[in-house]
């Protein structure tokens, strides 16, 4: 006679990889708190499209149950530094205030939408998102409000969420310091040295553009100096 098994399902969360820092930290934690991690990248035209390698480096790595790679393209009609090789990506720094050239008109809309249909398809309870408020405060749709107004819209637009099981959108590290981002990445095992940040398209990071700058001195303030690009 067989014993039941009464051990409870492993709950399923979505986790946006970029192949940058933040959101593989935010998968790893998603881990670290009894999920079992699907990964969903995209494929949007962006010019440095060797965050994608990077990202499913980290699937492996972090071994995520799954790995999804969505083409959308917006670099269709440009917009932004990022998926416009015309624009230059900007190296002077945030600045307080102003929206920089690497915002991508709708990008996150688009993401956490698709994101929000595979969580559906696959019963997910949370979708991961690595954005940050702190560091990226001109970006409007990493903003805490945005978020919120998100998650009213996700729970009237599917059947998961009238039926008062939607999922959740998880955003942890969006009011965190660069530097503690690092600092939980390293205690997580998070393979700092795979992810991608650079905004150029070389084969190696720039060590200029603002998220380089951003992610060198929270590695050297975190004590891994050895991690940074320059």
């Amino acid at each position: 006679m067989e014993l039941a098994d009464h051990r409870a399902p492993v709950p399923t969360a979505i986790a946006l990889l970029s192949g940058g820092l933040d959101s593989a930290t935010a998968a790893a934690l998603a881990q670290a708190e009894g999920y079992q991690v699907i990964g969903l990248s995209f494929d949007y035209g962006q010019r440095h499209r060797r965050e994608l390698q990077a990202a499913a480096t980290i699937a492996r790595d972090l071994g995520l149950a799954e790995h999804q790679t969505i083409q959308v393209n917006l670099a269709s009609w440009g917009g932004s530094s990022l998926t416009d090789a015309r624009m230059a990506v900007p190296s002077e720094g945030v600045q307080e205030g102003v929206i920089p050239s690497t915002y991508v008109p709708g990008r996150n809309t688009v993401f956490i939408a698709i994101g929000l249909s595979l969580a559906e398809a696959r019963g997910a309870e949370r979708l991961v998102l690595g954005v940050n408020a702190v560091d990226y405060s001109g970006y409007p749709d990493c903003r805490p409000d945005y978020l919120e107004a998100f998650q009213q819209l996700a729970d009237l637009a599917s059947k998961a969420g009238r039926e008062g099981r939607g999922t959740q959108l998880w955003a942890p590290l969006v009011s965190w310091s660069k530097t503690r981002i690092v600092e939980e990445a390293l205690r997580l095992g998070v393979p700092i040295a795979e992810t991608w940040s650079c905004y150029s398209g070389g084969a190696q990071p720039c060590g200029v553009c603002d998220s380089c700058r951003i992610r060198d001195a929270a590695l050297r303030e975190a004590g891994r100096p050895d991690l940074a690009t320059t």
